[in-house]
């Protein structure tokens, strides 16, 4: 670390791993942000907001003139597991289906160059595909790969493979965003699923990293009476 390229998720990850190996023990009081933004040559800020996710993640307790301190017991979260689309509904004896509906190379629109930190002009692959079960529609994939991360995704056609099948094969994550939303069916997602337009879809957005490199970013549109589970 230390170079202009340390973003907060590298030092977000080495913070991670000193708490995991113990190098800092439960209980044990960590440096002030100051001494971590001089040992990794970044902004005060960037540190803040490495040390702002690990509190909110459970891993860290942080005391106004109390200092921060390593959670004796990190806080209780809830796990959402990231299965295959296709595993997800053969699990449930149905049979898998995949269309490739679109797939475009272009430069990063400006939303998520912004949301992926990726610099001007970096160049995405696009994709929208339709997953099914037993025939029928079960979630739409709107998805956007970076070539900085991965230029393999380029030569890629994805007519017959999934992008979320082909990215595990190809790149494992280090780390994963994840939000669930309700949104408005319209365009392609009304289309594909069978909603009517301006009805109510349950969505999941998704974005990847790889040792501080965005890999992709996906919106996951899903038919109606879709149920996800979580466990802690």
């Amino acid at each position: 670390m230390g170079d202009e390229k340390t973003t907060f998720r590298d030092v977000k990850a080495e913070l991670l791993r000193r708490i995991t190996a113990q190098l800092w023990a439960p209980g044990a009081l960590v440096p002030g942000e100051v001494d971590l933004a001089t040992e990794f040559g970044v902004a005060r800020a960037t540190v803040n907001r490495a040390m702002r996710e690990l509190t909110e993640e459970g891993l860290l307790e942080r005391r106004r003139k109390a200092g921060t301190r390593v959670r004796p017991s990190p806080l209780r979260a809830a796990r959402f597991e990231i299965p295959l689309v296709r595993a997800e509904i053969e699990a449930g004896g149905r049979a898998y289906g995949y269309r490739l509906i679109g797939r475009a190379v272009m430069a990063a629109p400006g939303w998520l160059a912004a949301r992926l930190s990726l610099a001007p002009g970096t160049r995405v692959v696009h994709l929208t595909c339709l997953h099914s079960a037993d025939g029928a529609p079960y979630q739409f994939e709107d998805r956007w790969i970076s070539l900085a991360a991965l230029p393999g995704a380029g030569a890629e056609g994805f007519e017959t493979i999934g992008p979320n099948e082909w990215l595990i094969r190809a790149v494992p994550f280090s780390e994963v965003e994840i939000s669930f939303l309700a949104t408005a069916a319209a365009g392609e997602v009304a289309a594909a699923l069978g909603y009517g337009e301006g009805e109510p879809v349950f969505t999941a957005e998704r974005t990847t990293w790889w040792q501080g490199q965005a890999i992709t970013h996906v919106r996951l549109s899903f038919a109606r009476g879709h149920r996800m589970t979580t466990r802690y």
